[in-house]
């Protein structure tokens, strides 16, 4: 069985492990001749979401350009074109949601063990659990 990873989504928080993530994505994109897609969900409380002018800041969205334009300027040294996107909300859901979504053609999730969150699980983070619980596509958890 071949499986093509063509599309491959990484979401990125600025932490550590989701650079370890990045680093794999770039490493398997390599190998498979794809792309990225690198994904800042920033997360907000439930009631600020559905706000018609958002929640983001300009601070908020200054790190969160920052992150993406450092992970593209990584991935492009390798030769590989990463497409960066931001987005207010839940960050495990919207993760989960932007993989499952077929107009995006996500192949594979590459996301790392534990983020920023503060929230903490015995063994996974709890944006990544989540999202290899409810993605439809496969996911490599990275430590």
């Amino acid at each position: 069985m071949t499986v093509k990873t063509k599309k491959i989504l990484v979401p990125l928080d600025g932490s550590k492990n989701s650079i370890r993530g990045l680093d794999m994505a770039i490493h398997i994109a390599r190998q498979s001749h794809g792309i990225i897609t690198a994904l800042s969900v920033k997360s907000v409380p439930g009631i600020y979401a559905i706000h018609p002018l958002g929640f983001l800041d300009f601070n908020s969205m200054s790190e969160i350009k920052k992150t993406l334009d450092e992970a593209k300027v990584r991935a492009a040294k390798k030769g590989i074109q990463l497409t960066g996107k931001a987005i207010a909300g839940d960050p495990g859901f919207d993760i989960a949601k932007f993989a499952n979504n077929k107009k995006n053609g996500i192949d594979l999730v590459v996301i790392g063990a534990r983020g920023r969150s503060s929230a903490k699980e015995l063994f996974l983070g709890s944006v990544s659990n989540y999202v290899l619980h409810k993605s439809k596509k496969p996911v490599l958890i990275v430590k």
